[in-house]
């Protein structure tokens, strides 16, 4: 919940006028802000100012942060906000940013249902109590830039966030209440089967099988084709598209 004191911020933050240089790094770097509509673009605009106010900014690994490192990444996790009555991820606190993939301890996806424990490079990780997103820069600009491949690890790790404000891990973010909800469940769950029966049989599948892991590995990597490719996702799984068309309350395929 929002105090009155934070909301009035948030508030004052949302009218200062958007910088022109900020405007001209967005249109270079973000193709997700170049599409969209002069009054979706002054809403995300006025996200990306509280974001960068009330979040810790912070480079790792040698790396000196600059407002093209922060505006590139700002743009894309606030993509997930538009038209939503944003709470802007209450559970970071901050956003650590290395120059590139950084080693940490974890799983390592190979294929097939395999999954292979030890260290691995990473591009993005979070976690529920983390309080922090970390991101690997190199892979959060070309991710923004690159729109069509279906990655982008800024959406898959600020969609993990998502999912954690509904007090889980399931890949189940605050919706709209039960209809919406036994809706989720059923489309999610089907198409989460799919991906996974595909994953060990070495079937087609539109969706990258990283998704196969759980419900939030699904939610997380659905996201970010939803925004890069959404007119393939609604040909060929048209009940997901319509779950998190309804959920994000934005149309990608058609814009």
């Amino acid at each position: 919940m929002t105090g009155y004191f934070s909301r009035r911020r948030r508030e004052k933050l949302r009218t200062v006028e958007f910088p022109a240089g900020w405007r001209r790094i967005l249109m270079n770097n973000v193709p997700l802000y170049q599409r969209l509509s002069s009054v979706d673009r002054t809403e995300l605009e006025a996200h990306i100012r509280v974001m960068l106010a009330e979040k810790h900014w912070e480079g790792c690994g040698g790396l000196e942060l600059n407002d093209e490192i922060r505006l590139t990444i700002a743009a894309q996790a606030c993509v997930l906000l538009l038209h939503r009555g944003a709470d802007y991820y209450p559970r970071v606190k901050s956003i650590l940013v290395y120059p590139s993939a950084y080693v940490a301890d974890g799983e390592r996806h190979i294929g097939g249902g395999i999954w292979e424990e030890g260290e691995e490079a990473r591009l993005g990780h979070t976690q529920q109590q983390l309080g922090a997103v970390v991101l690997a820069w190199d892979a959060s600009m070309h991710g923004s830039r690159i729109v069509g491949d279906g990655r982008n690890v800024v959406l898959h790790e600020f969609a993990h966030q998502l999912d954690f404000e509904n007090d889980g891990t399931d890949g189940t973010p605050v919706l709209d209440g039960n209809p919406q909800y036994a809706s989720w469940a059923r489309v999610l769950g089907e198409e989460l089967k799919r991906l996974r029966e595909a994953d060990a049989t070495g079937g087609p599948a539109l969706l990258d099988t990283y998704g196969a892991e759980n419900p939030a590995e699904f939610f997380a990597v659905a996201t970010e084709f939803f925004f890069e490719r959404p007119v393939e996702l609604e040909a060929r799984h048209p009940e997901l598209y319509a779950e998190l068309k309804a959920f994000y309350r934005q149309d990608p395929a058609r814009i």
